[in-house]
């Protein structure tokens, strides 16, 4: 990362290669699933250390790491 604490919601469609929009974000937020935000007035932002934990727990394990002992975060 580059050291922002905050991305706006157009940054984090960047962040995830443009397979999240704009508009499923704001879907997200109306029913309250999705990565954490933070609401400041009308600005609504995403801390990165919040995005981090959403991508952990949208990890997939695929069935070969689970047979071969691998958890997640490990490095072989």
């Amino acid at each position: 990362m580059d050291g922002r604490k905050f991305l706006t919601p157009e940054e984090v469609t960047e962040r995830y290669r443009d397979t999240i929009s704009v508009g499923t974000l704001r879907n997200w937020r109306s029913m309250r699933i999705g990565p954490a935000f933070v609401k400041v007035g009308k600005a609504v932002l995403y801390p990165t250390n919040e995005l981090e934990v959403w991508d952990q727990k949208n990890v997939v394990t695929c069935g070969a790491a689970k047979r071969l002992g691998m958890r997640k975060g490990d490095q072989r």
